[in-house]
């Protein structure tokens, strides 16, 4: 199995930016890549329009703790009104990072990829976002030929509000191959994987 492919279609990735440790519940800021300020989406929006976002940076729990799997997100998106699950416009970015146990003497393999986000849902405390791989880097190359087509990846997030409602959760959905159709806007498997480090701030259709 390739390293840039984890079991079931998860995938070996995250975040280039270190994230300091903190609780698995609600970070105060992302270091997301900048995307367009709240403020200019509500004042162009119609009124009855919901604005909802989402931003973080976080580790992710994986069975073999030599790997370290983060991701930083700064997402946006605005609704129509009450009742509309998916939105009319959604921007933003977000990045997924994974450093691996290094091999004797050699430097740690490392992989990251940045995206841009086409779609951004919430309800509650849980979230899908999804992008298209527009950069990536690190020191193997695992993700050129994604890069090359593109490829959407989507995460879930549930955001946990504290105390009694269990950890925060992601899920990583991987890149499809070339003989594969696109992964859909708006999708991406249940977050099951825990936040052990950083967290993320979920704001849930608020008007504009």
């Amino acid at each position: 199995m390739p390293w840039s492919k984890l079991p079931h279609r998860s995938v070996t990735f995250l975040t280039a930016t270190a994230v300091p440790a903190a609780t698995a519940g609600i970070a105060s800021a992302s270091t997301a890549p900048a995307s367009a300020p709240d403020r200019t989406a509500r004042a162009s929006a119609s009124p009855g329009t919901l604005v909802s976002s989402l931003k973080g940076r976080g580790r992710m729990d994986y069975p073999d703790p030599g790997h370290d799997i983060r991701v930083t997100v700064d997402a946006h998106a605005t609704f129509k009104g009450e009742g509309w699950t998916e939105p009319d416009r959604a921007w933003g970015t977000f990045r997924i990072f994974h450093r691996m146990p290094a091999a004797a003497g050699e430097p740690a393999p490392v992989n990251w990829g940045d995206f841009e986000v086409d779609c951004l849902t919430s309800g509650g405390p849980t979230a899908t976002v999804t992008g298209r791989l527009v950069r990536t880097g690190g020191n193997v190359g695992a993700w050129d030929d994604y890069l090359k087509r593109h490829v959407r990846m989507g995460i879930s997030f549930y955001v946990s509000g504290g105390e009694g409602s269990g950890p925060s959760r992601i899920g990583l959905s991987g890149g499809t191959e070339a003989d594969e159709p696109l992964l859909s806007t708006c999708m991406a498997p249940a977050a099951g994987s825990k936040v052990i480090e950083g967290g993320y701030r979920l704001t849930d259709k608020t008007p504009a």
